[in-house]
């Protein structure tokens, strides 16, 4: 029997190499054989284990209404199993099968995680129960003895492994310790917890905690800086199976389980797993606006979906975006405890050389030379912010930490950004790990257009050092708003501090090409710039060009205005409109000229977020000297209305309708459209074959709303010609 034992065992083991004594153990979900009776020796033939003191049962009081779940913030998880955060005590009770007498019986609980729990790593913990509890260190003490009963106060540390434990209770006899046999009942999750002062993501604000933890479903801003638009995004941390699709990533990632307690280490691996480039990571990214096979990345209403079709199926979901890398990013962070925000930065530069330089290439004739310029401005990229200590850096660099999902560039040899401080970028210590020059270049960029001579020579039209980095937002606490917080990444544009910042910046190792090793002489006696008229999709819209001329001389300007069709990263897909006129500019004054825009010249060729770019360029024909300025603008997309019918009772069915009127002179074909609220129901999905033109689609829909309180519908509508459309709608379910 032993002999077929030891071989059977032999072939669940990994093969061992000489580097280390056990297999890395950074699986949550293996687990190992623990005996129940661990003999100290050959067991005398009288031995009956039922003689000495034996458990019985244990009650981990860990229903959403009893006290664990209720101090510990983590009642509005689904799961039936005990959750608890770490360095705070909970309560077990143990039923013995007669009384426990302190002087002659002694036992104690073993915590276990993973496949080869070690004590020195944190995996293997054992407690023995005392008299006191020390705050953040493991311990347990008796609170209370009744008949064959006693109540136990544990308490975790408040550094142990994030993860899901497995439990057992050990009573010590003179021939061996008999152990309670394996039960699933009593696995114990301990996250982080932003309460405990001791904790790496400890965060004082009550308010705060309860936005950047406990909130379920968030606001992304997107659209540009002259348009800002907004959309909710349900995280959904609490809902089923989300918090074990969450621990999955990071066995995906081969996290080692000691390191599981470390916020910083969990959002460099994790940042790295949220998108699928070179790991097989959770979202795969496409940008080209062909979504076959796939879920296009604006019909997502929320991070549930996608998590729990990984966690299935093991394989990258397809399709994503920054904003939905930041939506799942945000969910996973929040899910652990970790509190967590998502941010928008409005002219995101994507500065592939880090040069601080963005460099648009004109030709001779002043036209954008899209085979040379290869940085692009994004109209907004959508990235996290994850609330922690980092003791890794000197004093004053914790508190947020920048960490992007979205795969832009390698990070030591992965698709990973972060986490790097905020308090670091605004001061341009970019020698601070992880990925700080990065993430600085994204809001300090100059963009530099440079023509190139017939001669060869690049001649420096124009440096525009405000355009990056304009605006960052978030939600803000507690309500629907928006919060700016561009002041947290950067000075005021021009004052002394932020001149201070950048040359710390090019001293720590910032690559900055000065404007030097060219010649630039700015234009000075003309200024021109433009506006784009607010104009709703498939309508006509124009576009007005201002020149103001200061000099007493008159001038004539050829001006070319190039209308392009982008995606929101900035990468042009094709040019729509090509318009030049000779304007003429009369001394001290100022002159504007409409160029009309007509929807039969931008419909065919609209990409899903309906984003535009013009690029004007003027040539004075006097002086020969250039202007040149570009803006992005976004049309405004129609809304899903949102209605409910009749009472909103938890547990009783309800009615809602989603409504929709199509403002595009085509009829639009395979609609999809989708609806979904945390804590009210799981997303349902429906399609139609055709809206259309100018007609009105209705999807009535029953459900039985789970959880009372004030909660939201989000709905979305996909189509090939019409991406973006989201609704959404507030509602007060009440108590049964």
């Amino acid at each position: 029997m032993s002999e077929t034992m030891s071989t059977n065992e032999g072939k669940k083991r990994p093969p061992l190499n000489g580097r280390r004594a056990l297999p890395s153990n950074n699986s949550n979900d293996e687990e190992n054989e623990v005996p129940e009776m661990e003999a100290f020796g050959l067991l005398p033939r009288g031995f009956n284990p039922k003689d000495y003191l034996r458990v019985v049962d244990i009650h981990m009081f860990k229903e959403p209404h009893e006290i664990n779940k209720q101090q510990h913030h983590t009642d509005k998880y689904y799961s039936p199993k005990l959750i608890v955060r770490r360095g705070q005590p909970f309560q077990i009770q143990i039923d013995f099968n007669r009384p426990y007498k302190p002087e002659t019986d002694q036992f104690w609980l073993e915590y276990l995680i993973g496949r080869y729990p070690q004590q020195n790593k944190g995996t293997y913990i054992p407690i023995l129960v005392g008299n006191v509890l020390k705050p953040g260190e493991w311990g347990a003490k008796i609170t209370h003895k009744e008949n064959n009963s006693i109540r136990l106060s544990i308490m975790s540390s408040a550094t142990c492994i994030v993860g899901k434990f497995r439990l057992y209770v050990a009573v010590w006899t003179p021939f061996g310790i008999l152990r309670t046999h394996r039960n699933s009942a009593t696995d114990t999750y301990i996250l982080f917890n932003p309460w405990c002062q001791q904790d790496a993501v400890y965060l004082d604000d009550e308010k705060e905690r309860e936005e950047y933890v406990l909130n379920d479903v968030g606001i992304v801003f997107h659209g540009n800086i002259n348009d800002i638009k907004l959309r909710s995004w349900s995280y959904g941390q609490f809902e089923e199976n989300i918090l074990d699709a969450c621990l999955f990533l990071m066995d995906k990632a081969e996290l080692e389980l000691s390191g599981r307690g470390n916020p910083i280490k969990i959002c460099r691996v994790a940042s790295a797993v949220i998108n699928s480039k070179d790991d097989n990571g959770v979202i795969a990214g496409s940008w080209d606006n062909a979504y076959t096979y796939g879920v296009a990345p604006s019909a997502w209403t929320g991070s549930v979906d996608i998590l729990l079709e990984y966690y299935s199926s093991k394989q990258p979901v397809r399709y994503g975006q920054c904003w939905v890398f930041a939506g799942v990013f945000n969910t996973f962070l929040r899910c652990l405890g970790i509190p967590a925000r998502l941010v928008t930065n409005y002219s995101s530069a994507h500065d592939t050389n880090a040069n601080l330089r963005l460099d648009f290439f004109l030709d001779h004739e002043g036209k954008l030379d899209t085979r040379i310029t290869k940085d692009s401005v994004w109209n907004y990229h959508c990235w996290n912010e994850a609330w922690m200590t980092r003791p890794d850096l000197p004093v004053g660099f914790g508190g947020w930490q920048v960490v992007d999902g979205t795969p832009q560039e390698t990070s030591d040899g992965m698709y990973r950004c972060g986490p790097a401080s905020v308090q670091a970028i605004k001061h341009g210590h970019v020698c601070y790990q992880f990925d700080a020059p990065f993430v600085y270049a994204e809001v300090n960029s100059d963009i530099v257009y440079s023509r190139r001579e017939k001669n060869g020579t690049q001649v420096i039209e124009k440096i525009d050092t405000t355009h990056v980095g304009q605006l960052i937002v978030t939600k803000e606490v507690g309500g629907d708003g928006m919060m700016e917080i561009t002041e947290e990444y950067k000075f005021q544009e021009g004052s002394e501090e932020e001149r201070l910042a950048l040359e710390t910046a090019v001293m720590y190792g910032i690559k900055k090409q000065s404007a030097q090793e060219t010649t630039y002489q700015p234009q000075t006696d003309v200024d021109m710039d433009f506006q784009v008229q607010k104009a709703v999709l498939g309508s006509d819209f124009k576009v007005t060009i201002t020149f103001r001329n200061k000099s007493h001389n008159s001038y004539t300007a050829t001006t070319y205005l190039s209308g392009n069709i982008v995606f929101y990263t900035g990468v042009t897909k094709n040019e729509f409109k090509k318009h030049s006129f000779s304007a003429k500019l009369e001394p001290s004054s100022s002159n504007s000229f409409d160029v009309v825009i007509k929807s039969s010249e931008y419909l065919s060729d609209l990409l899903d977020q309906a984003s535009f770019h013009f690029f004007v360029t003027a040539r004075i024909n006097e002086t020969g000297k250039i202007l040149a300025t570009q803006k992005a603008t976004v049309l405004e997309i129609p809304a899903l209305r949102i209605k409910t019918q009749g009472e909103m009772v938890g547990g009783k069915e309800m009615s809602v309708t989603v409504e929709f009127t199509n403002p595009l002179k085509q009829t639009l074909e395979n609609v999809t459209l989708r609806l979904e609220g945390p804590g009210v129901l799981r997303t349902m999905k429906k399609e139609f074959r055709q809206i259309p033109a100018n007609s009105t689609l209705i999807w009535e829909l029953k459900f039985i709303p789970k959880q009372p309180g004030l909660r939201k519908l989000i709905a979305s509508l996909n189509c090939n010609a019409l991406r973006h459309v989201y609704g959404e709608l507030n509602v007060q379910i009440q108590k049964p």
